[in-house]
């Protein structure tokens, strides 16, 4: 949908339906933010209720854990972001083995994960040559446009 829109003539998207409301417009680093708190709030509104009640409980201890390492080695330690909203996945499917673990060695070009968003599984590459030394996220969880996955001591 993304590529299309891009492609085409229009300069904004929008799509709304049961209380959730997708926007979509073309510009420099524009794409991916207008569509953060939809996309969060439809996962949400999707889950079940004990889902529900857990998954704000998660996050915040996560937080907790991510500020500590990058406040100690954000000198040193490259961090692997993602480029957009959606769901964050360690394999290409549930039956094949994850990417990347913790102490692998990855290049540039290296996939380290996938960032579903609107059905559309992308990629993402380590960007950084180097050692995996933390995996901040875990698997099917939700992520942000520009929230650290990985952190990667360069080689």
């Amino acid at each position: 949908m993304i590529k299309l829109i891009d492609q085409s003539t229009i300069n904004e998207f929008e799509y709304e339906q049961e209380g959730t409301k997708i926007t979509l417009k073309k510009g420099a680093a524009m794409t991916a933010q207008p569509v953060q708190a939809p996309v969060y709030e439809e996962k949400a509104i999707f889950s079940k209720p004990a889902e529900t009640e857990e998954k704000p409980a998660e996050p915040e201890p996560k937080a907790n854990k991510e500020e500590q390492p990058e406040s100690r080695n954000d000198e040193n330690l490259h961090k692997i972001v993602s480029p957009m909203v959606g769901t964050f996945y360690t394999s290409p499917s549930p039956e094949d083995d994850v990417y990347v673990r913790v102490g692998d060695k990855v290049n540039s070009d290296t996939v380290v994960c996938i960032v579903e968003a609107m059905k559309l599984f992308n990629e993402i590459e380590a960007d950084q040559a180097g050692e995996i030394v933390e995996v901040l996220v875990e698997n099917g969880e939700l992520v942000e446009y520009g929230q650290p996955l990985f952190l990667v001591k360069p080689q």
